[in-house]
């Protein structure tokens, strides 16, 4: 599919370009087809700090738990809320 393409604009900053590819439509500046997939390996996930209130003996089980593995306590509390996301 070798259309022409428009020419990618210049922006001065993240926000502007964001902006602008919020109402433009890439397939007008790129042809996709010639696109390829690319693992991109090193990319960390993006993680949010959350308030969560638990019981004090339920906190202190996790900990307890946590201690055993002698890993921090939100550690597994992480891999239990996946695990039993995933179990559904």
């Amino acid at each position: 599919m070798n259309k022409p393409t428009k020419a990618i604009p210049k922006f001065t900053d993240e926000a502007q370009e964001r902006a602008y590819w919020e109402t433009h439509d890439s397939t007008e500046y790129l042809d996709w087809s010639k696109a390829s997939r690319v693992s991109l390996t090193n990319l960390k996930p993006t993680t949010k700090t959350i308030s969560l209130r638990l019981l004090q003996h339920l906190l202190d089980s996790i900990k307890v738990a946590a201690n055993a593995r002698d890993v921090p306590y939100q550690s597994p509390i992480k891999v239990w809320l996946q695990e039993k996301l995933h179990s559904h």
